[in-house]
């Protein structure tokens, strides 16, 4: 039996949430904390640690600061062995904050991106250890790999 890792799970609001949540079973037997922009997500994944934070987009830049602080804190507390999102700008810096912090790090692009990587899917290149889209026509041989859809 493996040890049980420390797997911080990140999505905002909606869809990425959704798809989040249909792939928990594969951290099932691990140490998960959700974070999302709804508290009333808390209820979804009673049971586990759960932290709400700011909801921000890239066109406001006072509210994307102070989510990115929030996150910054929540990944020094937990110290994540593994970082797992399914977008957007909340997952995008807890990928960021959980590589500098030595953690490996997860981006499944959303299944609504159909004829191209979700803006935030396509910042995380250089800092995601598996990067994943939905749909095999966006898959590259330098990435994204393509291994099915969640949906």
């Amino acid at each position: 039996m493996k040890a049980r890792k420390r797997v911080l799970c990140v999505a905002s609001g909606g869809g990425h949430w959704v798809q989040l949540l249909r792939l928990r079973e594969a951290w099932a037997s691990h140490e998960a904390t959700y974070v999302s922009v709804q508290p009333e997500y808390a209820q979804e994944v009673a049971g586990a640690r759960f932290h709400c934070i700011q909801d921000a987009t890239r066109w406001d830049r006072l509210k994307l600061l102070w989510m990115v602080l929030q996150l910054a804190l929540i990944v020094l507390r937990v110290r994540p062995h593994v970082v797992i999102t399914t977008g957007a700008a909340p997952g995008v810096a807890a990928l960021k904050l959980g590589k500098w912090l030595g953690a490996r790090t997860v981006w499944i692009d959303s299944i609504a991106n159909v004829e191209q990587l979700s803006m935030s899917g396509s910042k995380v290149a250089g800092f995601a250890d598996l990067w994943l889209t939905q749909w095999p026509q966006l898959a590259r041989p330098e990435g994204p790999r393509h291994e099915g859809a969640v949906l």
